[in-house]
């Protein structure tokens, strides 16, 4: 990575990494020289918002983008500071250096503006679907939700226990 590449800023919760987040990582691509990933809410796990740690997420999206060949990326877990007024600050200060943020959260895209980044639209991908909720949803129903994530996720997922731990985050509060 050098002065002159383009380098981009994509930050989410990835609470799973789906299909949907897949290919908002390969259009980036497209566009950029290099790719920070940022795992957002890093400090949060074991709720049914947020099932998964930090670390998890890491596992699935590294190997998730290395079964696509994706490799010109950095993955960079960024804990909630709930401070606005300094958190493009904090963010800029854990990633490497980027030219433009990837973003549809309203918030996001105005903090960064307001701070002089480039902010671009995330391309969307049948969100209706491609939705970290509705997958959450499905695990907990026992319902299909394999075809929505790619197949290193799903392995991740199996690997950790990720299905029985949502069920038993959820008992008592059904």
């Amino acid at each position: 990575m050098n002065s002159d590449d383009f380098n981009s800023l994509l930050i989410g919760r990835f609470q799973p990494f789906h299909k949907g987040h897949l290919e908002v990582i390969k259009a980036i691509a497209g566009e950029s020289d290099y790719i920070t990933i940022g795992i957002g809410s890093a400090q949060y796990s074991h709720t049914f918002e947020n099932p998964f740690t930090a670390g998890e997420r890491h596992l699935m999206i590294s190997r998730a983008l290395k079964g696509e060949g994706i490799e010109r990326y950095f993955l960079v877990p960024i804990i909630d500071i709930n401070r606005y007024a300094v958190w493009v600050a904090h963010v800029a200060s854990l990633v490497p250096p980027f030219k433009a943020v990837y973003s549809n959260n309203p918030l996001t895209k105005r903090l960064f503006q307001e701070a002089g980044y480039e902010v671009r639209a995330s391309p969307l991908f049948n969100v209706e679907v491609y939705s970290g909720t509705e997958i959450r949803k499905r695990m907990l129903a026992g319902q299909e939700w394999r075809d929505l994530v790619p197949k290193a996720v799903a392995e991740v997922i199996d690997e950790i226990g990720g299905e029985v731990r949502i069920r038993d985050l959820m008992k008592g509060l059904l």
